[in-house]
């Protein structure tokens, strides 16, 4: 991988202008007769330091001058040599030059193209450490640390003229301790929220000037517009200056992603294995607080990555693969949220071998696991205390990790975590980022007498329906859109909030979601909708999972943040689902049901299970058509609009398999057309059912006249 070596050389000067300020400070104190260890110690430290980084990037003058002051201060740190003036002088002529040097660099002067070192400057720091210290009369004169100066042409032992008067350049950076940087955000965040209250004053405003008598009304109304355009134009500007504010924290992924590529060669070294490691995307910024939660995660997928995923060199060479491995860490910003993905070509994860170890472990049963698509078998190694890795080794196979990744990204960042991954061709983890959680887009919505927020992010869309317009599913109250079933619940009863239900035919509904999982919340009214600053829950309070942090409403009104993926965990728990059930099958007969809305395979799958049925999912009609080959099932109910195969295409294959020529195959889907309706018939469809229609009773007994 090229190295981007201009970033790290305006980090290095940054770095230094931060070191040799201690160096002259603690010279200077030598000096003065402060030679306590520490002292000494502080200033190997800074020699040191700049020694490496300088080497690092081949800074060879810079090395070589601070290496030669590191002999020097080394000799004054174990005692062999103690800090005299002709000592310190030489300190400071070294701190000069390095000075002289760094100040180049700032002024772009290409690496290559710095002087050489001062080889009797360097010589005499050597001979001084090594008690051979050259009589003052013989070493360089003195001089003012030159700031801004060309490199001298002058030979060092020769005296120079008095220098002319040069200006005084500083370097276009600050270095700030990030607790204040915090503080200032904090503030610009309390700011923001008083000045939104005015919005409401201005409101209020209004309502006087209409209840005044109607002489007085002129005047107040002139007043009230004023106000109104200044709280107007202060928006803008508030809103900036909080942006600014948050640029100030932000950071490139960079420094993530360049000790990640370096850690990844060291690892895979150690393990025995080969790997190159490709990084894309590292100018990406994200806040500093993000950054700081995110270094743990990305480890735990680098070493799941090279462990687990890359096989050894012959291995692969035996697979048809290069013998050494590619690993991909790549960053993409998408509106408001930054993707992260990193992706190795190593053997996959073995889905039989997931399910052994959830078998083993007595996570599920058998018949739970062949109920879960190929995507939920694989999602089951982020269950806390999961590994498939037969032996505890340094680097995983502890059952640690992989639960930390997704409560992490997805309960502390409020992100995402998408994992793929296919046999022999390799892993692909995909995190889904907000930029920053210092300020997000957040709806306010009412809830009987209670104002609750929700990250916008998390937000489907906001819809009006008419109760009429449910079904019912397994006794879940269920509305139909867009080709998909969506649970419907009352926010106030899922949160166990005292309520009035509504008596209004029209419901307004919240559908959130979080990946492939929809919820339709019935509100009672949305409040707002805006850019709000986000207040993380205080230590005492952040047991309560329901809750992702606090907002602030007004001047004094703190308004809480529900945590989607929670609530939608919750929601599954929720209410004891009741179905009166007629008559029982009397066999409990094999289904698999084959749709990509998690939402329509769950419903489907709670509808037939009330009824005896014992049922299998599949998630698109690639995955449907392996799993019916793979084993046998009494029927088929498969949707149309589906990714990688639709249903049309599973349907004409099964019924080119001997085994499902004469088996029932039912269609669900929300296409109404009567093309569509022919085109099922065609390809071999034994029912057509439109989901606008859907009725459980209607599948149950469609089923039970095509099993006999």
């Amino acid at each position: 991988m090229a190295l981007d070596i201009k970033r790290f050389i305006q980090r290095f000067i940054e770095e230094a202008s931060d070191h040799l300020p201690r160096l002259r400070e603690g010279i200077e104190a030598l000096e003065q007769g402060d030679t306590q260890q520490e002292r000494i110690n502080e200033l190997f430290r800074a020699a040191h330091t700049l020694k490496g980084s300088s080497r690092m990037l081949k800074l060879t003058p810079i090395t070589a001058i601070a290496h030669s002051t590191e002999e020097l201060l080394s000799a004054l740190r174990d005692g062999s040599q103690t800090a005299s003036p002709d000592i310190t002088c030489l300190l400071n002529q070294a701190t000069d030059a390095l000075s002289d040097l760094v100040s180049q660099l700032a002024q772009n002067v290409p690496p290559a193209e710095l002087p050489e070192a001062d080889s009797q400057l360097c010589q005499a720091l050597e001979n001084a450490a090594a008690g051979k210290l050259t009589p003052t009369s013989e070493r360089l004169p003195e001089t003012a640390a030159p700031v801004n100066s060309e490199p001298s042409v002058t030979p060092p032992t020769t005296k120079s003229p008095a220098l002319p008067a040069q200006e005084l350049r500083l370097t276009d950076t600050v270095r700030v301790c990030l607790d204040r940087l915090d503080d200032v955000i904090r503030l610009m965040g309390e700011v923001l929220s008083g000045h939104h209250h005015l919005h409401s004053l201005v409101e209020q405003a209004r309502s006087l000037g209409a209840a005044l008598p109607k002489d007085q009304q002129a005047p107040f109304n002139a007043f009230s517009r004023e106000l109104k355009d200044s709280v107007l134009s202060h928006d803008g500007l508030m809103s900036d200056l909080h942006d600014r504010a948050l640029q100030m924290r932000m950071l490139p992924l960079s420094v993530v992603f360049d000790p990640l590529s370096q850690m990844a060669r060291d690892l895979a070294h150690s393990l025995g294995k080969q790997v190159n490691c490709r990084v894309h995307g590292s100018e990406i910024e994200l806040d500093r607080q993000m950054i700081d939660r995110l270094s743990d995660p990305l480890i735990h997928l680098l070493r799941n990555a090279l462990d687990h995923g890359l096989e050894a060199p012959d291995e692969r060479q035996a697979a048809g693969k290069p013998a050494r491995g590619q690993l991909s860490l790549e960053a993409w910003q998408d509106g408001s949220w930054v993707v992260i993905e990193m992706r190795d070509d190593g053997a996959g994860i073995s889905l039989e071998a997931v399910r052994r170890k959830a078998l083993s472990k007595q996570l599920l049963s058998e018949e739970q696991l062949l109920a879960l698509t190929e995507q939920e078998t694989l999602e089951l190694i982020f269950l806390p205390g999961f590994s498939t890795k037969p032996l505890i080794t340094d680097f995983s196979g502890r059952g640690v990790g992989m639960d930390v990744v997704k409560r992490t990204v997805i309960d502390e960042l409020n992100g995402d975590l998408h994992l793929s991954s296919h046999s022999g061709k390799g892993t692909c983890f995909t995190l889904r980022l907000p930029l920053s959680l210092a300020m997000m887009r957040v709806l306010l919505i009412k809830v009987g007498a209670i104002t609750l927020g929700i990250t916008a992010p998390y937000v489907s869309e906001l819809v009006e329906h008419l109760s009429t317009n449910f079904i019912d599913a397994a006794g879940q109250k269920t509305l139909i859109l867009r080709n998909e079933f969506v649970p419907v619940v009352s926010l106030a009863e899922l949160l166990g909030l005292s309520y009035t239900p509504s008596t209004a035919d029209n419901l307004l509904l919240l559908v959130v979601h979080q990946r492939h999982q929809k919820l339709a919340l019935i509100i009672d009214a949305l409040v707002d909708e805006r850019d709000m600053v986000i207040k993380p829950l205080p230590a005492h309070l952040r047991h309560l999972p329901l809750v992702s942090g606090m907002v602030t409403l007004g001047r004094n009104t703190l308004v809480s943040l529900l945590h989607v993926p929670t609530l939608l965990e919750h929601s599954r728990r929720y209410a004891p689902r009741t179905l009166v059930k007629t008559e029982q099958p009397l066999q409990a007969h094999r289904i698999l049901v084959v749709d990509d809305s998690l939402n329509t395979r769950e419903i489907e799958k709670d509808v037939l299970e009330a009824w005896g049925y014992q049922v299998t999912l599949a998630e698109n009609g690639r995955d449907g058509l392996n799993k019916a080959l793979a084993d046998s099932f009494d029927a088929v109910l498969t949707d149309v609009e589906m990714p990688v195969m639709d249903g049309f295409a599973l349907t004409a294959s099964l019924r080119e398999n001997e085994l499902y020529r004469y088996k029932p195959i039912i269609i669900i889907t929300s296409r109404e057309k009567e093309a569509d309706r022919r085109r099922g018939i065609e390809v071999g469809a034994d029912a057509y059912i439109v989901k606008g229609s859907f009725d459980q009773n209607n599948l149950v007994d469609t089923l039970r006249a095509l099993l006999g």
